[in-house]
């Protein structure tokens, strides 16, 4: 249950690009796994879609696959980093490096706990807390986190979390009184 509710200000959101557990449909959790190839090329391709939105803040969790994605669209869009803890992914125990599967579903849904692993609850509060304090500084902020955070920030939101976050697509989430609306950034056009 989530305790507290998400400050309605506009943000973007991000998970961060591709890497080769990703490709695998591995949980990666606390595990710090690289971004691959493709994470790399979408992470800039995230910075093309983002250059214009007059972003003042990048924020991202401390997981080396999210801090190169927010360094790559930071460096493009000339702003700062800044690295909060509680962005961090899910601590999903003995499952992380596991394929996804019934055991992740029930975790989402809140009818099991990895041992050693953290409840889709507490994450839920952790990830609120967390957003709520990225949110109070100066905006639009561009998060740079994880699928399963982002799971539980969407279930703040009132949408359902048992939907795959697509790795680095920039997401536009604005508050409309008690609803919110999420967007995909446009592609970049180019010009001739």
């Amino acid at each position: 249950m989530i305790l507290t509710q998400l400050k309605p200000t506009a943000f973007w959101f991000m998970r961060h690009g591709e890497t080769d557990w990703n490709k695998a449909n591995r949980t990666q959790g606390r595990t710090d796994v690289p971004l691959n190839e493709a994470g790399i090329a979408q992470a800039h391709a995230a910075a093309a879609r983002l250059h214009g939105q007059d972003i003042r803040a990048v924020a991202c969790s401390p997981l080396g696959r999210a801090v190169q994605t927010a360094q790559i669209v930071a460096a493009a869009l000339g702003a700062k980093v800044e690295v909060h803890q509680d962005l961090q992914e899910a601590n999903f125990g003995e499952h992380e490096g596991e394929v996804m599967g019934a055991w992740f579903a029930a975790w989402v849904a809140g009818e099991a706990v990895p041992a050693r692993g953290e409840s889709f609850a507490d994450l839920s509060v952790r990830a609120v807390d967390a957003m709520n304090h990225v949110l109070a500084g100066p905006g639009p902020a561009l998060i740079v986190a994880h699928g399963g955070f982002f799971r539980a920030v969407r279930a703040a939101m009132g949408f359902t979390a048992a939907v795959r976050t697509p790795n680095g697509i920039p997401l536009f989430c604005e508050p409309h009184g008690t609803a919110w609306t999420m967007r995909e950034a446009e592609e970049e056009s180019t010009s001739f």
